[in-house]
């Protein structure tokens, strides 16, 4: 008689076998590859490319759940971010079975793409088993970003209007990278930045390493000026605060002054190199488009008509999906263009799940600060909290632009973003014996102890 499957909440200090660490690493590159792919797709905007998501993602979920059944076992690693999760998607499934959304298939479709946000963070903290799958998420995540910059670099200067200078936008917008609003471009260089940084100030990079991944780092930064994004801007200065004060209470190494006022150096070099004139007219705008906005301006409006949506349905909202058809009757100022998407993700959320999505969402953030707080001790020490650090900063940039723009609307900037939180509220791994004295050796033969 075959044994039925047996369940297994698995610790992540326990080493794992070489075979599920094997499948484990395949599944975790394979889930790596999806989330690279939404940026490339203009974001993951068009119906092809939110197709090709979802499916796979319900691959990716598949081949989980194959695994474990050719294992016999099933190995679930917790996270205290499904339990917010789950309740987000019951709320949803309320509203579209009860009939209280607007527009039932606009819920219907997003409720789809939300799963597929879901599934990519539960495979992130599946497959995550050893500490040098942190490392391949951070070079990788480096790698990446350099690239997609470099290309932003080089088509921002020699742009002919097109994404990738072949494709016409139907509807016009403001390009930059591979997205059609500039905006977005900033978002996911707000959440890919603070990789190269930490890595920058941590004692995981050394050396000649150290300085490539802060021009890395300083390449990423500068095209969120470049974009000419004013909220891309202002999200990635209180990145650097927080960053600032997070190594602050870290003992000190000798080269993370050198390193961070070369990489502001560079950007600043870069930046009116390559910007001129264009660029300083949007840093210097930044002023006067806040007091306009403050005494009437387009965003502002929008937010009051939002408040307004809010009224008519405040505990439960108007249903997932559904502000661009019912805004339309709330509307109070004349435009020709059709308004998709509020400029603030919070009073979005708050207008299609009401009170009672604006709660779990909160639920969801205050828990992952709160659990990525217990890795921040030492951080520049441990894989685990660097990459807690870089993931955070992420998310603090997204959340801060979030309040000017629609960043969490576009599918790849959502995606990414819901990844970085699993991993800032997962438990933090075993780190091998091999690996920790290694550190050690670092440490001891560290300028400071040679000094001393």
């Amino acid at each position: 008689m075959s044994s039925a499957l047996a369940y297994r909440p698995e610790s992540r200090d326990a080493p794992q076998p070489a075979r599920a660490s094997g499948s484990s690493s395949t599944i975790l590159f394979a889930t790596c590859a999806v989330l690279l792919f939404g940026p490339l797709a203009f974001g993951a905007i068009e119906p092809w490319a939110i197709f090709v998501l979802q499916a796979s993602t319900a691959a990716l979920l598949l081949a989980w759940g194959w695994r474990q059944w050719m294992n016999k076992e099933i190995h679930f690693t917790p996270n205290p971010l499904y339990v917010p999760m789950l309740s987000f998607i019951g709320l949803v499934l309320i509203q579209y079975v009860t009939g209280l959304t607007a527009y039932r298939h606009a819920t219907y479709s997003l409720l789809l793409l939300y799963l597929a946000y879901g599934i990519l963070a539960f495979m992130v903290t599946q497959t995550l088993r050893r500490s040098s799958h942190l490392d391949f998420l951070a070079w990788v995540t480096c790698g990446y970003g350099a690239v997609v910059s470099a290309f932003a670099l080089v088509q921002g200067i020699s742009s002919n209007g097109k994404l990738y200078w072949t494709i016409t936008l139907e509807h016009g917008g403001h390009l930059y990278g591979p997205y059609v609003n500039h905006n977005s471009y900033a978002g996911l260089m707000e959440m890919l930045t603070p990789f190269p940084l930490a890595l920058a100030v941590s004692r995981f990079s050394r050396g000649r390493r150290k300085w490539a991944v802060a021009g890395v780092a300083a390449l990423m930064a500068s095209t969120i000026f470049l974009s000419g994004s004013r909220g891309g801007m202002i999200a990635f200065a209180v990145q650097a605060v927080v960053l600032l004060t997070l190594i602050r209470p870290q003992r000190a190494l000798s080269k993370q002054p050198v390193i961070l006022i070369a990489f502001l150096i560079f950007v600043v070099t870069s930046l009116f190199w390559i910007g001129g004139s264009e660029l300083t007219h949007r840093l210097v705008s930044i002023e006067s488009e806040t007091r306009q906005e403050l005494n009437g301006g387009v965003r502002l409006t929008i937010d009051r008509d939002c408040l307004r949506m809010w009224l008519k349905h405040p505990i439960l909202g108007w249903g997932l999906g559904t502000f661009p058809d019912v805004y339309p009757q709330f509307r109070s100022f004349y435009t020709n263009f059709f308004v998709n998407d509020a400029h603030n993700d919070y009073l979005q959320l708050l207008v299609e799940t009401g009170l009672a999505g604006a709660a779990i969402g909160i639920w969801f953030l205050v828990t992952t600060f709160r659990r990525a707080r217990t890795k921040l001790d030492n951080w520049t020490e441990t894989a685990n909290g660097t990459l807690t650090v870089a993931a955070l900063l992420g998310c603090v940039g997204i959340l801060v632009h979030s309040t000017l723009d629609f960043n969490l609307q576009i599918p790849a900037n959502a995606a990414l973003f819901y990844v970085l939180c699993a991993i800032g509220a997962s438990e933090p791994l075993h780190e091998s014996q091999r690996r920790r004295v290694r550190r050690s050796h670092l440490i001891e033969v560290s300028p400071e102890s040679v000094q001393q």
